[in-house]
């Protein structure tokens, strides 16, 4: 299911991002040979050729050059080029690969990963991309990390209409954070109430506040015994410890009161009188302010009778509880949502275009930050290939958190692509700047080079990202 979700949204994101190529290609009236989701060594899923009307299923060239198909099928009538010479989307040949590692949009008349200088020792045509202005050039090339940048705003903004915001505010959480032993190393302490960052107040619904709050240099107001206010300055260790934990850590989650939701029939709770709504606070000798603390109180003292402390309408009382061999007196808990007071946020169309944007923007901010941990040992360490990203996603299909680790890893993409290494959409634009600036057009030859470097360098940081993920499964 991982894997599924994993491709479903590999399929969406170079959609996206290869239309947007396609689309400027198409608008500055530039052909478009071949337009591929996914790659296709060897054969293709599926051909789709406008100008024959036809689709192949499982097709391939053989080595004379021609085209084989296992099964053809005629789709709609023939759309043959247009008479006046103009390009036009009948001039593509649309096709699925089989290898979800991304996809291409095979521009004519430009040096890339399915074209070398040798192809292009023709006379340049008025319809091929090295014939047109330089800015014309450099709108396709931006375009596909537009439109993926796009495509996470247009998500995020579709999750705040769809399901809006429902937090619990940090002025509610009168118990505080539980943090873990990194950020207690950091200066933060368990029932810390989370105040501001750098002098502006914390909004539970700002989705990058755990990984704000954890930047070098960042300065955390916290309340600390409900009197004191704490003032806390992040350091790079911190960041340096957390970085190389797995998916599942989590550095500080809030602390929950033990109020009785439910007690189970002839449990030790029921036998020693307590309530539903109690809320337990000391264990015999031991406080319990919340469930992190009561449930190991209660594993150290199994088959043992204790003095239950709980608050029963604003009173406090002690009642004698019998602890069970296993740990257990019977009782289920009230949820955070339960106990806090939880803000609920509804978003009409027009006001979820800019929450949109806000989220979007923000979870770009909070990437970039976090690539400077890449050139750290422990960044280097934590660097995941398809195995990282399809454990982002849940065991069972759930359609909020499928489009949140989409839409997220549409900024991804949209950011990686801009980085200026030859082979990826930076490495283009970074050489027309430069014909920009120069007034002089870099060789295809020149090209051609640049993007076999790049290329063999992104395939190497490919095999080391995926063997990190083998070396975890297995080895670690």
């Amino acid at each position: 299911m991982k894997a599924l979700q994993l491709i479903v949204a590999l399929l969406i994101l170079v959609t996206i991002h290869e239309f947007g190529h396609y689309f400027f290609a198409r608008v500055f009236g530039i052909k478009v040979n071949r337009f591929y989701l996914f790659f296709n060594p060897w054969f293709s899923i599926l051909k789709y050729r406008p100008d024959k009307g036809t689709l192949q299923l499982i097709g391939w060239t053989d080595k004379d050059g021609n085209e084989k198909a296992w099964k053809t099928f005629r789709v709609g009538k023939e759309h043959p080029a247009r008479r006046d010479g103009k390009q036009s989307w009948r001039d593509t040949l649309y096709g699925l690969g089989w290898l979800p590692l991304g996809g291409y949009c095979d521009i004519a008349g430009m040096v890339d990963e399915t074209k070398s200088s040798k192809d292009l020792e023709s006379e340049p045509q008025p319809w091929e991309f090295r014939s047109k202005a330089v800015h014309k050039r450099f709108m396709v090339m931006v375009a596909g990390v537009l439109f993926n940048f796009i495509l996470a705003i247009v998500i995020y903004a579709g999750i705040a209409m769809h399901w809006g915001d429902r937090v619990v505010p940090f002025s509610a959480m009168t118990e505080g954070m539980d943090f873990s032993t990194e950020m207690q190393e950091a200066g933060f302490r368990n029932g810390d109430r989370l105040l501001s960052l750098d002098g502006k107040p914390l909004d539970a619904k700002d989705y990058s506040v755990a990984w704000d709050i954890i930047q070098p240099g960042a300065t955390v107001e916290v309340l600390r015994d409900g009197r004191d206010t704490v003032s806390i300055t992040i350091t790079e260790k911190l960041l340096s410890s957390i970085i190389t934990k797995d998916k599942d850590y989590k550095g500080m989650t809030i602390r929950i009161p033990v109020v009785i939701a439910n007690l189970m029939p002839g449990e030790p709770a029921e036998k020693a009188g307590l309530l539903k709504a109690d809320r337990i606070v000391k264990v015999g000798n031991d406080t319990t302010p919340a469930i992190t603390e009561f449930m190991p109180v209660l594993a150290a003292n199994k088959g043992k009778t204790l003095p239950f402390t709980i608050i029963r309408n604003g009173n406090e009382m002690t009642l004698d509880v019998a602890v069970s061999d296993a740990g257990k007196i019977g009782i289920q808990m009230l949820s955070p949502a339960e106990i806090f007071k939880v803000e609920e946020v509804r978003y009409s169309l027009l006001g979820a275009i800019p929450r949109g944007w806000e989220i979007g923007t923000d979870r770009l901010a909070s990437y970039v930050s976090s690539l400077k941990l890449v050139f750290s040992k422990e960044g280097a360490q934590s660097l995941g290939g398809f195995g990282t990203l399809g454990s982002l996603f849940p065991d069972s299909w759930d359609w909020y958190s499928f489009w949140q680790i989409t839409a997220f890893l549409s900024v991804i993409l949209a950011f990686m692509n801009i980085i200026p290494i030859p082979g990826l959409d930076g490495g283009h634009i970074l050489f027309l700047f430069i014909e920009l600036v120069t007034r002089r057009k870099p060789s295809d030859k020149v090209l051609e080079y640049a993007n076999m470097i790049g290329m063999a360098f992104l395939f190497l940081l490919l095999i080391y990202a995926n063997g990190n993920d083998i070396y975890r499964l297995f080895l670690k």
